[in-house]
Order: structure tokens, then C-alpha cells, then sequence
């Protein structure tokens, strides 16, 4: 295959993994509720979900380095598909309490993070052998992520209100699975595309060395610094509207699972194209003013309406908007990454900075289920739309935020000429 097969090759993979975890998220929730679980539940289902995320990035990145990308990609999948087919094949069978429900989620999320990173990792290599710009390259993996939201929320919907939320994680472990044949068959890194095919052997200093090299980094880049604390903010108070506030005021007031996909389908396909188009234009307009005004859009219309009690309609048209806004943010930072993260510490930073990013998440859905039963969902969802505003402004204060920027291109010197 040549580069540009193996780029889109990854491209594939990434988009059913990350389908399978959309359909276990919408599947999940409704899983708690059915077995009669309440909203404080299902935000300690949340928990249990996205907690391994923060624990399996700090410690995955290094050991990605040592068991290389491909076999981590492939590995990553494998047990993700088969903690989520354990759980329906409990419930049919000796049943399904809480505690090993709450275990299997735990296990399967453990692995999600370094088996993006290693993906991630492969990523500029493949695409400065196909020939294709990294905004660009970047662009198209992201809104790889945005299609599987696309496909896996409307799909879950539909699975779990046909079928119920353990026929739809049958349908999880199998995604899972076709995602792990297709990297073992079809993703291989050749001899020239550079990162990509010799990251592998760089030479490492040791397991917890490595580790503690890549957390240096991360503490001591001002930017990298900024980027988690806000990012860690904005994923908690977006892990509380999507893994707990959401299901709620779907299953209260849009008519239940099927509306739930809809809505997060809406933002999904409209992060696609907005990502797809962001990478036809992202080296021509400045990063930092872009990245504020799409980030502010990001968060604002959809959190705002479901507080003002709006119904369907209005929840799909805020989508639409929050998710075209959304497809431009992950292509910037993702840029800014891979420009100043030394190639041979890629897959360990990126473990640290996704860890650092997700470590509010776990929070963020448990806190919500305690709001929403203490003040109600609609004043959970106002108090979480003022914050997000506040908290997305900070880049326009300037300092580090700066280095966001894309570096000005060197120039030669020029000679002066001598009579």
C-alpha cells in the first residue's frame, strides 16, 4: 500500500474505534436507568468511564514507545471490545450487578488514550510521506473523530431504543474489533515515512524515566501549561452536559434515547465538516483569535438552550452551530502539538497532556448527577453555560497564549554585496 492508502487506512481506524465509544456512551446511561439507577448513577457510571482515561494516559504513553503503535492501536481495541461484550453476556446469563457493571467500563476505558496516542504518533509521518500539509493532516484526523459522533450517536440511539442498551455494546465489541483487524492488516509504517517508521527504536532511559522526562516537559512549556488547565475546565464542565446532563434532560423533556443520539449526531456531523473544511484553510488564519471565537460558539448555544427549557428543535439548530464552531478547535491545538513536542516524546506528552485535559471529566459527570438532583437540570445546565463563557475567553489575555501562534518562517541571511 502507499502512503496515502496507509493514511487513510488510520483515518479508518480511528473513526470505528472512536464509533464504538460514542455507542457505548449513549448506551451506558441508558443501561443505568434501565436496571432502575438514578441520576446520581448514572454520573457514577460517567465516572467509572472516564477515570481509566486519566489514569491509562501518564502511564500508556511510555509503554506505546516500547510496544510500538501499531501493536498498542490493535491491543487498545481488542480489550475495549472485549470488556463491553462481557457486559451483556453477564446480563443474560448469571446478571449484571452495579459493581461489575461499573468494573467492565473501568477496564474498557483504560486503555482508549494510549491506543489514540499511538495513532496519533503515526499520524505525521504517514502524512509528510503522502505528501499532504500537517494543518491538513491533522484536520482530517479530527474530523475522523467528529464522523465516528456522527455515525455512533444516532446509531446508539436508534440500537438502544430498538433494542436495548446491551444489544447496542454487542454492537460496541464488534466496532472494536473490526477497528483492531483493520490496524494489523492494513496500518504499517514504512521505511519512508520518517517519525512514523523510527520512533519506535529511539532510544528510551527507562520506563519511569521517560515518564518523568515527558511530565517535565509538560510543567515547564508555558503553553502546554495554559492549554491543560483551560482544557482540563472545559471538559469537566463538557462531561458534565454530555455524559450526565444531557441523557437527563433527553429522558425528561426531547422523548428519550433515540432524541439523544440526534442531538449529539447533529453536533457531530456538524464538527465533521467544520474540521474537514477547517483544514483547507487552518495555515491561513491566525490561531489564537480563531481558536477563542470557535471556542466560546463551541460550548455556548448548546448548553444555553437546554437551559431555557427548549425543546427538540432548538436543541438540534444549537448543535448544528456549537458543532461547526467545534471542528476548528482540536485541528489548532492539535498543530500547535505536534510542532513543539520532540518527535521521539510524542506518544508519552500526548499520554500526559490527554491525561492532564480528561483529569476534570471524571468530575464532571458526578458532580452533574449530584446538581441536577439538588437544584434540577435546566439551573445545572445555566450555571455550567456562564462558566464555560468566562473560562474560554482566557486566551485574549495574551503572555503564552501567544506562542499558539504558528512560527514565522525563517529567512536567510542576506549578504551584503562588497565593491
Amino acid at each position: 500500500m502507499n502512503a496515502r492508502a496507509r493514511l487513510r487506512a488510520l483515518l479508518a481506524v480511528q473513526v470505528v474505534s472512536r464509533t464504538g465509544n460514542v455507542v457505548t456512551t449513549v448506551a451506558v446511561p441508558f443501561a443505568v436507568l434501565a436496571r432502575g439507577g438514578s441520576a446520581t448513577d448514572v454520573g457514577i457510571a460517567a465516572f467509572a468511564a472516564t477515570v481509566p482515561i486519566v489514569l491509562g494516559g501518564p502511564f500508556g504513553g511510555a509503554l506505546v514507545e516500547r510496544v510500538g503503535f501499531v501493536c498498542s492501536s490493535v491491543a487498545s481495541d481488542l480489550v475495549s471490545g472485549a470488556t463491553l461484550l462481557a457486559m451483556p453476556i453477564l446480563a443474560w446469563t448469571v446478571g449484571l450487578p452495579f459493581w461489575a457493571l461499573l468494573a467492565l467500563v473501568f477496564v474498557s476505558g483504560l486503555f482508549d488514550l494510549p491506543g489514540e496516542s499511538a495513532r496519533r504518533v503515526l499520524l505525521p509521518g504517514l502524512a509528510r510521506s503522502a505528501g499532504v500539509p500537517l494543518e491538513r493532516a491533522v484536520g482530517h484526523f479530527e474530523a475522523s473523530q467528529r464522523l465516528s459522533v456522527l455515525i455512533g450517536a444516532p446509531l446508539g440511539g436508534v440500537l438502544v431504543a430498538a433494542a436495548g442498551p446491551m444489544a447496542a455494546l454487542v454492537c460496541t465489541a464488534v466496532a472494536f474489533g473490526t477497528a483492531a483487524l483493520l490496524a494489523a492488516v492494513l496500518v504499517r509504517p514504512a521505511d519512508g515515512d520518517g517519525a512514523a517508521a523510527t520512533v519506535d527504536a529511539a532510544p528510551t532511559n527507562g520506563y519511569w524515566r521517560d515518564i518523568a522526562e515527558g511530565f517535565r516537559f509538560c510543567v515547564r512549556d508555558p503553553f502546554f501549561r495554559l492549554v491543560i488547565a483551560l482544557v482540563l475546565i472545559t471538559n469537566l464542565l463538557d462531561a458534565a452536559r454530555s455524559t450526565t446532563l444531557l441523557p437527563l434532560y433527553a429522558a425528561d423533556t426531547l422523548g428519550g434515547a433515540q432524541a439523544l443520539g440526534f442531538v449529539t449526531g447533529t453536533f457531530g456531523g456538524a464538527a465533521f465538516l467544520g474540521s474537514v473544511a477547517f483544514g483547507y484553510v487552518a495555515h491561513r488564519v491566525p490561531r489564537r483569535i480563531t481558536f477563542v471565537v470557535c471556542f466560546v460558539l463551541a460550548g455556548g448555544p448548546s448548553l444555553l438552550v437546554p437551559a431555557l427549557g427548549l425543546g427538540l428543535p432548538w436543541m438540534l439548530a444549537a448543535s448544528a452551530l456549537s458543532g461547526l464552531a467545534a471542528g476548528a478547535l482540536n485541528p489548532i491545538l492539535g498543530a500547535v502539538e505536534l510542532e513543539r513536542i520532540p518527535a521521539h516524546m510524542r506518544a508519552r506528552v500526548f499520554g500526559l497532556l490527554g491525561a492532564g485535559s480528561w483529569a476534570g471529566i471524571p468530575l464532571g459527570g458526578l458532580l452533574a448527577g449530584f446538581a441536577a438532583e439538588g437544584v434540577g437540570v435546566q439551573a445545572t445546565f445555566g450555571a455550567v453555560v456562564v462558566l464555560y463563557t468566562v473560562v474560554t475567553l482566557a486566551p485574549l489575555t495574551g503572555g503564552a497564549w501567544r506562542l499558539m501562534e504558528r512560527p514565522a518562517p525563517e529567512r536567510a541571511p542576506v549578504e551584503r554585496a562588497t565593491t
